[in-house]
């Protein structure tokens, strides 16, 4: 079995876990050029998956990664669905469409689309702050929708491999390091609703990288209020991931490690850091924050999902 660290590379986790890619279907979000989502993308495309199912807000943007997937493999079929993840009738539409486009069946979804650290507070399309609604809710939306999806692949698979969620997390800021924490939580109530079904979710934090758009909004001296931030919500310290910056070709690993490594399948949802699997904080496994979050999230998405 392959020892994964900190300076693991993307490509790295799937020339191990090739079979755990060849002929299963993969649904992105977020994956504009350059993005986390995009390096995954790419990565995945090198092990012949059937399919590389890309769901984001611009199509101009995640046109470049439909070709590298292309010129990597023209055997792998690309495909680009349109998404506003704060818009929740985006996100119903969406889920019909990617529905259609993969014949109802998805074996790993990775949703790593997500926003940080806005600086003026904004509300989305429904009146909800727009990192909780963009980083969480409307994850939280679509993966439910697709679940028929993931569970029909599971059912399907001859190998057993079942299906999977990743949730891509992190930890900076209040507002975001709250919706994060969200995906954490959500993980945790995904698998237990759904492991019979063969569908397990992960919680992965990729890592810091100043390659990806995510942070281009921010100048360096906004990460200088992380430390008041951090003491005042927390009363702990604030400590920099090690390594401080990961690479391009290494931000991607820890999500890949939690959608294709067999070996990580728990009885719970497990959270991954550095392509290991690690406790997270008190509050983001607490059972009774893991209902809480599930019920206050089908309120704000106005649907629910009785698992």
């Amino acid at each position: 079995m392959p020892v994964f660290d900190a300076t693991t590379t993307s490509e790295q986790v799937v020339d191990a876990y090739r079979a755990q890619v060849q002929g299963r279907t993969f649904v992105i979000t977020g994956g504009s050029q350059p993005s986390i989502g995009s390096s995954l993308a790419t990565s995945l495309a090198k092990a012949s998956p059937a399919h590389i199912l890309i769901a984001s807000r611009t199509a101009a943007k995640v046109e470049p990664v439909l070709a590298a997937i292309r010129e990597i493999d023209s055997s792998v079929k690309a495909t680009f669905v349109q998404v506003d993840l704060s818009n929740y009738a985006s996100v119903r539409k969406a889920a019909g469409e990617i529905l259609n486009a993969t014949a109802s069946k998805i074996d790993v979804l990775i949703n790593s689309a997500g926003n940080m650290a806005i600086k003026e507070y904004t509300l989305d399309a429904q009146g909800i702050e727009i990192q909780l609604s963009a980083n969480h809710l409307g994850h939280f939306l679509l993966t439910n929708l697709l679940v028929p999806a993931l569970s029909a692949a599971a059912a399907s698979d001859k190998s057993k491999r079942g299906a999977r969620v990743v949730n891509l997390s992190s930890n900076l800021w209040t507002a975001y390091g709250q919706a994060k924490t969200a995906n954490i939580l959500f993980s945790y109530a995904l698998t237990q609703r759904l492991e019979h079904q063969g569908i397990t979710a992960f919680a992965a934090h990729p890592g810091s990288n100043l390659d990806t758009n995510l942070g281009s909004h921010l100048v360096l001296e906004d990460y200088d209020d992380i430390f008041e931030i951090t003491k005042r919500n927390t009363g702990q310290d604030f400590v920099f991931d090690e390594p401080r910056f990961k690479s391009y070709a290494q931000i991607g690993a820890t999500p890949l490690a939690a959608a294709l490594n067999p070996d990580i399948v728990t009885a719970g949802a497990s959270y991954l850091q550095n392509c290991q699997i690690v406790e997270p904080i008190e509050h983001a496994r607490d059972a009774e924050a893991v209902e809480k979050l599930w019920d206050l999230s089908e309120e704000l998405v106005g649907q629910k999902f009785p698992y």
